[in-house]
């Protein structure tokens, strides 16, 4: 397809990772770009904030897989990510920790592959197979399948995918897959763990997702030093470089249109005239700046759909070291189903819950003052559930105990210098994220790719939609190729 020589003038609304990813790619091309964040700072759920006692927290993403996928995008700019940040590579790459022992993932495959084989005899060579497998979806997926914008199911007939579908496994689920090379039950968890990212059980994720695995486990698992954060400053610089404008503390309140076109944004009680908007905003909420018989979807549409979790978040500074607490660590401690049901079908908080624990601190001094840990306690849940303070409170007191059995360490509340919470309210005020989610839609196989919500709103010439409610999913990777497809759709856009 020819590229359209028309210069265009184009909102982007949120700068997230696919607001960013969009802005940069759709100003290369010499379009008029500008960004408007209701925040003071780029990033969304990626934000970052400092405290007065000198603890410097990302407040989302922490796990940093795929480093090649997200290299990718500073290649398209001629740069590489390391003109921006310093990645290390952890070792380990996490730990998870069970109610009889604890497992600690190596940096080191071959490493890994002892470890397995010291679990379970011959678990070694299975995981060779398993990698091999997910290596193809890995290479398969991440460069094809997920590069579709996702019109219709034709755009899949290219012969390397069709000749590639039954080793995809797309119509397999992730737990009966996995059962297929692993008995011993922990390291089944262990496998299955990379795909709770995408929001839903294993047994309802398709088995295509083992790349997650390829991804995390045999390209290791990452830190940029200075924060997560520094990948949203390198992609907003590579943005800006390309002409891209950013208006912080700009709130959009109305999409408005003419002639099945839309021809203004209001920010801020103010008009400003577009020639094409892109939402990079929650989707659900994008639409509601629409007049109602303008929307892709209605309300009984969201209602429908499976979300992934939302979560409970603590920023927490330590005034004292923590021993035997690694970068990441997995309380696994407590029946995965169990929590699972308690998400999606009881739609209540876990009566055994459980999380995620980062301290940047152990990799990283600058994230908190000296002889003090940075640490992040996430723990996933419902949406749309009573999040209270003094339920928080509960759960947070829960945490910590279970932190003090594995690390020695008493009376860490006492120890607690600096405290803030996050949960449903927060995302659902901060994000206008619909119930309150934290991830997006889950990847399940009805809501996989064509069957997700379209990319291009169906009455509106000129307005479409990116991000993680959205082709190719949730994730910072697929968040980042997301703005690319619809910059690449918005490129060939004819007037």
């Amino acid at each position: 397809m020819i590229k359209s020589n028309t210069k265009k003038k184009i909102a982007i609304i949120g700068s997230g990772f696919s607001g960013l990813s969009a802005a940069a790619y759709t100003a290369k091309e010499g379009h008029e770009v500008h960004v408007f964040e209701k925040h003071s700072q780029p990033g969304g759920r990626a934000r970052q904030f400092k405290t007065e006692e000198g603890y410097v927290f990302d407040m989302g993403p922490s796990w940093y897989w795929m480093p090649d996928i997200i290299n990718n995008f500073f290649n398209d700019f001629g740069w590489n990510s390391s003109d921006f940040y310093e990645l290390i590579s952890l070792n380990p790459q996490f730990e998870m920790i069970f109610s009889d022992e604890k497992i600690t993932v190596p940096k080191n495959y071959n490493d890994l592959k002892k470890l397995f084989e010291k679990i379970e005899k011959g678990a070694g060579e299975k995981l060779d197979a398993f990698m091999q497998a997910a290596k193809y979806k890995y290479n398969v997926g991440m460069q094809d399948f997920v590069s579709k914008p996702c019109h219709n199911w034709f755009e899949f007939f290219s012969p390397k995918i069709a000749n590639s579908a039954l080793k995809l496994d797309l119509l397999s689920n992730f737990r009966t897959y996995v059962a297929k090379y692993f008995t011993n039950e922990k390291l089944k968890m262990l496998m299955e763990f990379p795909v709770i990212f995408l929001g839903a059980s294993p047994k309802n994720i398709p088995a295509l997702y083992s790349l997650m695995n390829f991804g995390g486990y045999a390209l290791g698992t990452h830190y940029p030093m200075g924060g997560f954060y520094q990948l949203v400053l390198a992609m907003q610089k590579v943005a800006k470089i390309q002409g891209a404008k950013f208006h912080f503390n700009s709130n959009v309140e109305k999409i408005n249109t003419n002639n099945n076109k839309v021809s203004s944004l209001l920010v801020n009680g103010e008009f400003h005239n577009f020639d094409v908007v892109i939402a990079s905003s929650d989707y659900h909420h994008s639409e509601s700046l629409l007049d109602e018989n303008l929307r892709n979807y209605n309300e009984e549409y969201w209602k429908k759909k499976t979300f992934a979790p939302s979560c409970l978040i603590y920023y927490l500074g330590i005034n004292e070291k923590i021993p035997n607490l690694k970068h990441h660590t997995l309380f696994f401690e407590n029946d995965l189903d169990n929590h699972i049901d308690c998400i999606y079908g009881d739609k209540q908080w876990p009566d055994k819950p459980l999380f995620y624990s980062c301290c940047p601190s152990k990799t990283d001094k600058h994230v908190a003052p000296e002889n003090s840990e940075n640490l992040f306690l996430l723990m996933p849940i419902a949406t749309g559930i009573n999040d209270e303070e003094n339920i928080r409170e509960k759960y947070l007191k829960e945490m910590l105990t279970r932190l003090e059995k594995v690390t020695g360490i008493e009376n860490l509340y006492d120890k607690i210098e600096y405290k803030k919470s996050y949960c449903i309210s927060d995302f659902m005020t901060d994000y206008n994220a619909y119930g309150g989610n934290a991830y997006g839609l889950a990847n399940t196989l009805n809501q996989t790719a064509v069957l997700k919500p379209k990319i291009k709103n169906k009455k509106i010439k000129n307005l479409y939609y990116t991000g993680q409610l959205t082709v190719p999913g949730p994730g910072v990777p697929p968040s980042i190729i997301s703005g690319k497809i619809v910059a690449n759709e918005v490129n060939h856009l004819k007037n």
